[in-house]
């Protein structure tokens, strides 16, 4: 039997627990294996890319476990009724590649971006670090706001959007969580004397939300929000003003802000900063960039830290997913014996 946690169960387990507990604790799993990097399975995503948007599947191993996201990315969604991401995933036992385990990875996607994004903001953003400017308020942005409260301490968001919609939302989602928040004129006006910049838009375009004379001495950029080839946030001037920090440069090259940039442009994989084989920040004046596109080791570690959790729980149903004839080669005795004779 395989274990199922569907969109009800994770919902009222994210609800009961909290998201920014679970967002503490999601970190402390993503960087664990990305601490163990080298010992995984990498490739780039796959994308079958359309006019509507783009739907990819995520695959990775550590040689004992296999797991694997599907996901879609279709930014019109929202002007249709329809989420703009939605997913699911899946862990099996490499053993004998049987699935142990699926859950709706909608919310969970959510929570291990935001999660992604924290603990690489422990490394690399300034000590004492406290507002964050935050460009889009779509569906990321409150979980991002409380994974860098989570890893950092922020506590002032200064926030701007195109929607007013978007912020109005914003502001009723975590005004009662405690936090500062300023609505912005601008993405200027949002920038300005931030520790931190946060970018989650999510138009499928080579935008220019961030321009190079925005960008102040010791700022740390988490663009999140470019994550397929032709779609990014940044001025590529920006890349030029301080380090780039990836998940995998051979998909980020595709996918990230890089993609703008020459073949050779240096940037470094985040695991080798935590693990001592590359400089994170320096010094306080440091420009540093996260040009996150998603990567499946982080969906590997998110799948495995919702297993772990609701094991002993309720938050889960077990479902009879694999075909298991009481003799392995006689497949065809599940349903031989049930038809009917001649038909």
């Amino acid at each position: 039997m395989t274990r199922f946690v569907d969109v009800h169960n994770m919902v009222r387990w994210a609800a009961g627990r909290g998201p920014e507990t679970i967002i503490s604790g999601m970190i402390e799993y993503v960087e664990n294996d990305f601490r163990r990097w080298e010992s995984f399975d990498k490739t780039p995503r796959i994308a079958s890319h359309t006019p509507f948007g783009v739907i990819e599947l995520m695959p990775t191993s550590d040689h004992e476990t296999y797991g694997f996201k599907y996901v879609n990315g279709h930014p019109s969604n929202p002007a249709r009724g329809f989420q703009t991401v939605t997913a699911f995933g899946v862990l099996a036992d490499v053993h004998n590649g049987y699935p142990t385990f699926l859950t709706e990875m909608t919310v969970l996607t959510a929570l291990r971006t935001a999660a992604t994004s924290g603990m690489v903001a422990k490394k690399l953003a300034r000590a004492g670090s406290r507002v964050m400017a935050m460009i889009g308020s779509g569906s990321q942005s409150e979980f991002q706001a409380l994974a860098f409260r989570s890893a950092l301490g922020i506590s002032t968001l200064r926030v701007w959007d195109t929607d007013p919609a978007a912020l109005k939302k914003f502001v009723a989602n975590m005004t009662p969580l405690g936090f500062d928040i300023t609505i912005a004129t601008s993405a200027a006006d949002a920038v300005r004397g931030a520790d931190v910049i946060t970018t989650c838009t999510a138009d499928k375009a080579n935008a220019t939300i961030l321009t190079a004379d925005l960008i102040e001495p010791g700022v740390h950029i988490n663009a999140i929000g470019g994550d397929c080839p032709g779609k990014t946030e940044l001025e590529p001037a920006i890349l030029g003003l301080g380090d780039v920090f990836v998940e995998y440069a051979p998909q980020t090259r595709i996918e990230g802000e890089i993609q703008h940039m020459p073949a050779d442009f240096r940037v470094t994989e985040f695991w080798q900063v935590l693990t001592g084989k590359a400089p994170g920040r320096t010094d306080d004046a440091q420009i540093t960039i996260f040009d996150s596109v998603g990567f499946a080791i982080e969906d590997f570690s998110a799948l495995r830290f919702v297993r772990d959790a609701v094991a002993g729980t309720d938050f889960f149903v077990e479902i009879d997913l694999v075909a298991s004839p009481e003799d392995p080669k006689n497949l065809f005795g599940l349903v031989g014996a049930l038809s009917p004779v001649g038909s």
